[in-house]
This record gives C-alpha cells, sequence and structure tokens, in this order.
C-alpha cells in the first residue's frame, strides 16, 4: 500500500500560460517547484492523450499519444525549432487565463508545421529512434490522423468512404502510405516532441520528490487508431461502429442512466490474446507515470452496455468484467503495478469492484476515490507561496489526500 501522503490534482492544460493553454514548460516547472515547497508527495494530472471529441481526454485518438497541445512553444524556441517573435505572432491574442480550444485549432498548427520544416538530420536520427521504440501503435496512430485529418474531412473512421483503407487491406494501407507520407512524419514529429518534454517534465518532478499520477481512461473513443488497428477487440458493426455502447445505469445521479457512447470491450477476444493489448496498455503508461490511477474500476468486474442506437442508458444490460484474470495477467507480464482504482458506481452483481482486488495481495493499490479540499491552493500557487492550512488537512478514511484546483 501506499504511504500516507497528499498531492495536487491539476491537469496540465489548467496551468497558466501565455500561449492559450497549460503546457508543459516554466509554469508546469513552477508548479511542481510550488508543491515540493508545499510538501507535497503528488502531482495527479488526469489523461494526457491526443484529444477528439468535444475536446474530451476520455474520447482521445490513441491509447498512447500524447496531446499536440501541451507542447511548449517556449521549448520549441530552445530547440531552435521557432523563433519568439514566430511565437507572440502566432499565438495572438491567447488568454493566459482561460484555455480556448478552437483558438488553438487555428493558431497552433501553423507554429507546429513551421517547427517541422526545421527538424535538423540529428533530430531526425532521434526521431527514426523514437519510432522504432514506439513501433507497435505510433505508426498506425500517425498514418490514422493523417488520413482522418487530411485525406477524409475529419470523419470517424466507420465512415471512411474507401473501405479498403477502413479494413485495413495492406496494398490499399501501402498506397495511402505512401500518399501521406509526410503528413504522417509531421504527426510522427509531434509525438517525438510530445514525449521529449513530458520526460524533462517528470523527471523534474521526480528530482524534486514529486511523483506523477498518471490517469487511463477505462474505454477508448470509437473514431480512435486503437479501434482501427484492433477491431477485433470491441463489440463492432462490420463497418467498424459500435454495436454496443459503454455507459452506467439508472442511478441517484441520473435517472436515465449515463451513456458514454464508447464502443464496450469484447472480453473473450481480449482473453484469447492472453489481455496483451491491456499488458502493452499498461506498460505505456508505467514508462510515462510514477503511479497510475484506473478509471470507472469497478468496469472490470461488471460492466454497463447499451445498445449504439439508444437514446439513453436505461436499456442497457450489466456483463462480467475480466475481474481479476486481467491483472493477474497484467501482473504476471509486468510484475506489482502501483495502482488507484476509482471505486465509484452500485454493483451490477453481488461482488463490489472494490473487493475483486483487495484480498489478493498483489497490487500496490487504493481503493478510494481521491478527496478533494475547498482549500484554494490556485490562489497560493499564484502567490508563489504554500497554502498554510496544507498542513492542517488530515483525512481520516483514506491514505491519499488531493486538493483540487
Amino acid at each position: 500500500m501506499f504511504k500516507r501522503s497528499s498531492g495536487v490534482l491539476a491537469h496540465v492544460t489548467s496551468l497558466p500560460s501565455p500561449h492559450g493553454v497549460g503546457t508543459m514548460g516554466k509554469t508546469a516547472r513552477d508548479f511542481v517547484d510550488f508543491l515540493a515547497a508545499a510538501h507535497q508527495t503528488y502531482w495527479q494530472v488526469l489523461p494526457l492523450g491526443h484529444t477528439g471529441f468535444g475536446d474530451s481526454p476520455y474520447q482521445c485518438f490513441s491509447a498512447a499519444a500524447g496531446n499536440p497541445y501541451l507542447i511548449d512553444m517556449d521549448l520549441l524556441v530552445e530547440d531552435g525549432l521557432l523563433t519568439a517573435d514566430e511565437v507572440r505572432q502566432g499565438d495572438f491574442d491567447a488568454s493566459p487565463d482561460t484555455a480556448d480550444f478552437e483558438q488553438l485549432a487555428d493558431t497552433r498548427w501553423p507554429l507546429f508545421r513551421k517547427a517541422y520544416s526545421r527538424v535538423t538530420p540529428e533530430m531526425r536520427e532521434e526521431i527514426a529512434a523514437f519510432t522504432e521504440k514506439n513501433s507497435e501503435w505510433l505508426p498506425d496512430y500517425a498514418l490514422f490522423m493523417a488520413l482522418k485529418e487530411e485525406k477524409y474531412h475529419h470523419m470517424p473512421v466507420y465512415m471512411w468512404p474507401d473501405k479498403d483503407v477502413r479494413d485495413r487491406k495492406p496494398a490499399a494501407l501501402e498506397k495511402v502510405t505512401a500518399e501521406l507520407r509526410d503528413e504522417v512524419d509531421f504527426r510522427i514529429f509531434l509525438q517525438y516532441i510530445f514525449f521529449k518534454q513530458w520526460t524533462a517534465l517528470r523527471e523534474y518532478a521526480n528530482e524534486k520528490g514529486i511523483q506523477i499520477i498518471g490517469d487511463i481512461p477505462i474505454y477508448v473513443s470509437a473514431d480512435s487508431s486503437d479501434v482501427w488497428t484492433h477491431p477485433k477487440l470491441f463489440k463492432l458493426e462490420p463497418d467498424r461502429s459500435p454495436k454496443l455502447v459503454a455507459g452506467v445505469p439508472p442511478d441517484y445521479y441520473s435517472a436515465t442512466g449515463q451513456l458514454w457512447g464508447n464502443p464496450v470491450y469484447n472480453w473473450a477476444a481480449h482473453k484469447a490474446e492472453n489481455y496483451a493489448w491491456w499488458i502493452w496498455r499498461m506498460k505505456s503508461n508505467m514508462a510515462l507515470f510514477d503511479v497510475v490511477r484506473l478509471d470507472h474500476f469497478r468496469g472490470f468486474a461488471a460492466y454497463w452496455e447499451v445498445g449504439a442506437d439508444e437514446e439513453t442508458a436505461i436499456n442497457g444490460k450489466g456483463r462480467k468484467g475480466p475481474g481479476m484474470e486481467l491483472f493477474n495477467a497484467i501482473e504476471k507480464a509486468l510484475g506489482p503495478v502501483p495502482l488507484i482504482a476509482e471505486d465509484l458506481g452500485v454493483p451490477y452483481f453481488s461482488a463490489s469492484s472494490a473487493s475483486m482486488v483487495v484480498f489478493t495481495g498483489s497490487f500496490s493499490a487504493s481503493f478510494s476515490s481521491s478527496v478533494f479540499s475547498a482549500f484554494s491552493l490556485s490562489s497560493a500557487f499564484a502567490a508563489g507561496r504554500p497554502p498554510a492550512s496544507t498542513s492542517r488537512f488530515s483525512p481520516s478514511t483514506t491514505s491519499e489526500a488531493f486538493f483540487c484546483i
């Protein structure tokens, strides 16, 4: 189990920035310094993925790719890929306090392309090594994004007009890869920059005694490279559109339940592959974070699935999840993994999600949801001082205390 400790939950995008959104640059390091001065242990960052529908980190284009908007512009200047004047002119009237994703969509990409045009031969060697290291997902993701954004006008994968590309016929993939070679390489470049900056930030945090808690959304987006490349692992129609989608049943929060729209897993197919995709996903996240929070953890014990044509979650059905079998496979492949389980939701069967794991002793896991305090840490951070009230916060029911800003 974790030692009794505390930390702060704050997504990177919420940090102040002169460039329209919080990034992995100076203000992120300033925030780490603030946490260290406040004698905190953890920074919980929430998902960092490449957001899709609604700019939601729970509707990402990939389970592994990072969000390009978190790339820091000033660090690109330090790398010689942009000039300070280009960044100032490209940001237009960006707010230092408010993230405007629509504006970023218009202003950030021209700067990214300009930076890409200045990649040095030495950097190309590093990018090639990075691509090889991430060959399990990066080439497919980069091609998926190039097809989606440049060829198919942002249509979801299940609406792509070229059936052979949608169904990943080898000859069709070879043709479009050659056609979109530079666009694919551009997106690989962005991921190289993202992971370079994130690795540097995490190392800085660890040097200051701060551990990073990442976040794995239990489901992936229907419009993602994961669904495109691994359709058998999800409950889909032949055109790769969702057949059954995730949600939760009616409860005291909502009389009609919650309908999320993500395709549910074909757990029988995952089991047949000895949960290889989930092992890869956990391994990828543990390379980025010190601890990982598993979203909607109770969904591994039992989950709610709803027909994709339903308008509410009322007519769904409870299904048993993989249970401990999945986590045993992960532990066998990776060893003990430090996890925080989001223990929320009423049971659809007799056993609770927490009891599924708590008696095994295999994982270093916490089963309590984060405890949020109303302390104004954001004001203290802006003033450059640790909050006096932090040392007095002593929750009695959990082993970790998290403050939300």
